[in-house]
């Protein structure tokens, strides 16, 4: 494992070619990089960062799917002190142009095209002067941009092009290169983190250097190491992909295998065909791996640990089931604000405290849970707001202070807008969220808490959202969007008889979808959002037209 005195990110790449310079480090059907090919990659992309004038605090974008380049510019812009910004690749041109004029991106990777989705083709419309091999910019609407370099399958010569971009490393001197990376701070601004923008525009998270320390201590308390590999699934843009496998993979000399698109039966293929060790996801992740597995049946015995952020009556029984079918799994909890997994759960704790609560926090964290009205402090078992405080904690939200003030107080702490209670042991147990609490009939229903009740109560659930409607009389009722165990079906006759007298009337759902699936996001979270316009559009009735 990695010396515990590095603590600048851009740094990691080059120790641990140090310690494993001839070891597999990142596959990608069959590309293959070693540590050492891997970090020699990323400092010709910093130099050619560095020729195309990028330098310290300027923003860096990177609009690409996983694959072994969205690692190589990524690190190469942390090395000489540039901000990494990744965007969610499920962007179109809205949220694009905003979040690269928001973050004032001076120079933006994009991937030329994955699968269906043209992505240069999207730029295109997007910014002016940029043809899809050229860029004249920049354009008044984007005065930060001055540089777009397209990632392709294909060799170009174009002069946006990843070659050509590369080729300009050799304008960049050994000193000038050195001198960059030794003006590196562990306290300067490093990441900007979207967040989801499914309740509005995307805000940036602003990370430090810091982090680095806890996702090195997670990795250390976890088994992998050196010459076991990981399957890299999750998007590289968010923030658990990153540090659970971008960033811990190379703490631990463990090597990423690369998917650029979610294939569960590909995923237990790929586990038996590369030996995994380690996987990483939310329950949607899980749940379509186990049921994969139900049909290609292959050899999983190489897995030996599951990262699984768990602690909700929805994800405990997957969590449970995965124990017992895959491998042992250990919870976390962590937000984009607070950073990825600041508590955690690990092998040498019980299988029920893995697997039924959020973990404890790490070392320099602290965790409070107040009255979220009054700010009283909660003893163990109450609930309350999860208020989190320590090293990990974002620098603030990029160009907001006003956001930033209402999330962070003036003692440090960070508000999370979670719902929760610190066990007696002092586990963590995550509740929900409560800006998604209904209002029914003046009753709160918390759209989590129901969720549980509904997969305890009805056998035939496999996964299960709930999401509000306008109602005349009640002014909200709960909708269950589910999706059924294979071979069953879920009706509302039979969801709504299981739970008379045995939860409150007003919780009862008013309707029950059926789906095949729940709308996720790139990271594996509900869309709630996506399910409640839905709802909106099918099931509540429009207003009468009056001149018909």
């Amino acid at each position: 494992m990695l010396s515990a005195k590095a603590s600048r990110i851009g740094d990691l790449p080059g120790a641990a070619a140090a310690l494993w310079p001839d070891a597999a480090a990142v596959s990608y059907y069959d590309r293959h990089l070693t540590f050492a090919q891997l970090s020699a990659g990323i400092d010709r992309a910093a130099r050619a960062l560095l020729a195309r004038g990028v330098g310290p605090g300027d923003t860096v974008g990177l609009w690409v799917t996983n694959r072994p380049e969205f690692i190589i510019a990524f690190y190469a812009a942390l090395r000489i002190g540039a901000v990494a910004a990744p965007m969610n690749t499920r962007y179109r041109e809205h949220d694009l142009a905003y979040v690269v004029r928001m973050a004032e991106v001076k120079l933006l990777f994009v991937v030329e095209r994955s699968g269906p989705v043209g992505y240069a083709d999207i730029l295109k419309a997007v910014v002016p002067g940029f043809d899809g091999q050229h860029f004249t910019g920049p354009a008044p609407s984007f005065p930060h941009l001055r540089d777009i370099v397209v990632i392709a399958d294909t060799t170009s010569d174009a002069p946006a092009s990843w070659e050509r971009f590369l080729a300009d490393a050799a304008r960049t001197s050994d000193e000038a290169f050195g001198k960059a990376v030794a003006a590196v701070r562990a306290e300067d601004p490093a990441l900007i983190i979207f967040t989801s923008g499914t309740t509005g525009n995307p805000k940036g998270v602003l990370h430090d250097h810091a982090f680095l320390r806890n996702i090195r201590e997670r990795h250390e308390a976890w088994p992998l190491r050196a010459g076991d590999s990981v399957l890299n699934y999750l998007p590289m843009f968010h923030l658990f992909s990153m540090a659970e496998m971008v960033f811990g993979a190379l703490c631990m000399g463990v090597r990423q295998v690369v998917m650029d698109t979610w294939e569960p039966e590909r995923v237990v293929r790929l586990i038996e065909s590369e030996r995994i060790a380690g996987i990483h996801g939310f329950e949607t992740h899980y749940a379509d791996i186990m049921r994969a597995q139900e049909r290609v049946r292959a050899d999983l015995s190489s897995l030996r640990f599951g990262g699984f952020p768990s602690g909700m009556e929805s994800s405990n029984a997957i969590a449970l089931r995965a124990e017992q079918e895959l491998c042992p799994v250990a919870t976390g909890m962590g937000m984009s604000e607070s950073g990825c997994y600041i508590c955690v759960a690990t092998l040498a704790d019980s299988v029920e405290q893995r697997c039924t609560t959020s973990g404890k926090p790490m070392d320099g964290i602290e965790c409070r849970i107040v009255d979220p009205q009054t700010g009283a402090e909660q003893p163990a078992g109450v609930e309350g707001e999860i208020l989190f405080r320590g090293y990990t904690v974002m620098k603030g939200y990029f160009r907001n202070p006003e956001a930033t003030a209402q999330a962070i107080d003036a003692e440090g702490w960070l508000h999370s807008g979670d719902r929760g209670y610190l066990r007696p042991d002092g586990f963590l147990q995550f509740l929900g969220r409560y800006k998604e609490m209904l209002k029914v009939g003046g009753e709160n229903v918390s759209p989590a808490a129901l969720e549980q009740e509904l997969s305890a109560l009805v056998p035939s659930i496999e996964q299960v959202a709930v999401v509000g409607i306008p109602d005349a009389r009640l002014a909200e009722v709960p909708v269950a969007y589910v999706v059924a165990k294979p071979g069953m079906t879920c009706g509302i006759e039979d969801v709504q008889a299981r739970c008379r007298g045995k939860i409150a009337s007003f919780k009862i759902p008013r309707h029950v979808v059926l789906v095949d699936s729940l709308p996720m996001t790139a990271s594996g979270k509900v869309q709630r959002v996506m399910l409640r316009d839905r709802a909106m559009a099918e099931l509540v009735p429009k207003p009468l037209d009056k001149a018909g």
